[in-house]
């Protein structure tokens, strides 16, 4: 009993913050600040969740205490009956219900929510890896279609028989890299592939990588920090270094021109 009143004070302490989010996701000042709302959006559908486990749970629990008297005190066979159906149903649902909520209240890596970059890379097995690389974009792009996200490919190489060598893209949705963040490393498979005609059986792995969309943020540069070098040699093309007298940090770019005879 302890236990189930600890749970209820801790969902009932959220129900202040689940209405100042509630009102702060109308405020217009807020709307106006896309990142301070797209983050105060997700934590409002976490507490949603929460709110609607509460309320449950204190249905159950009264129901239970409710069902409880019935049987203690009622003479009517029929009602005891009904009571005791009550009682055995409240019994089954509140331990699952009680797990469900304190996996709700385990703080969540703020990672989870992100969008993700997803690349794969075709490993050891030559084509019939590009064939493997392919197969498992295909794999994700149907359970993001199943999830309702949207995946958009960034870059990609084809394999000579089909396939690709390597893909990139990004997927965008509600708590992507949370989910997808598992499938990084190494897939392998073993199967009579399309390039094989003796019917050997081959292996081949592939690379998933699952990465956090990186949030956008600002960078102030102090041009007076900032020393700029162009070299020139006696072939064809020019290379600048820029470099940051403070930080030590350099950036070399280089540019080629070919010349061809007249």
């Amino acid at each position: 009993m302890a236990e189930t009143t600890t749970l209820l004070e801790k969902l009932d302490a959220l129900v202040a913050r689940f209405e100042e989010v509630s009102t702060l996701i109308t405020d217009p000042s807020v709307i106006a600040d896309q990142q301070r709302y797209v983050r105060l959006t997700k934590e409002y559908k976490d507490l949603e969740e929460l709110m609607n486990a509460r309320l449950e749970y204190a249905n159950l629990l009264g129901n239970l205490a409710e069902s409880k008297s019935i049987l203690m005190t009622e003479d009517d066979a029929e009602m005891k009956e009904m009571a005791r159906e009550e009682v055995a149903a409240c019994e089954e649902r509140i331990p699952i219900l009680e797990e469900e909520i304190k996996l709700m209240l385990v703080p969540k890596d703020p990672e989870d929510a992100k969008n993700a970059i997803l690349e794969i890379r075709g490993g050891t097995g030559g084509d019939e890896a590009a064939l493997f690389a392919g197969d498992l974009f295909r794999m994700y792009s149907k359970y993001c279609e199943t999830k309702g996200w949207k995946l958009e490919v960034s870059s990609f190489s084809e394999g000579a028989a089909g396939g690709y060598k390597e893909i990139v893209c990004s997927v965008t949705g509600a708590d992507v890299y949370g989910t997808l963040k598992y499938e990084s490393g190494v897939h392998r498979v073993q199967r009579v592939p399309a390039t094989e005609t003796q019917g050997r059986v081959h292996t081949s792995a592939a690379t998933v990588a699952v990465l956090p969309e990186a949030e956008a943020f600002d960078v102030v540069i102090n041009e007076g920090e900032i020393k700029w070098d162009t070299f020139r040699s006696s072939g064809a093309g020019t290379s600048l270094r820029i470099r940051n007298a403070h930080s030590l940090v350099c950036v070399l770019l280089s540019t080629t021109k070919s010349i061809r005879s007249m």
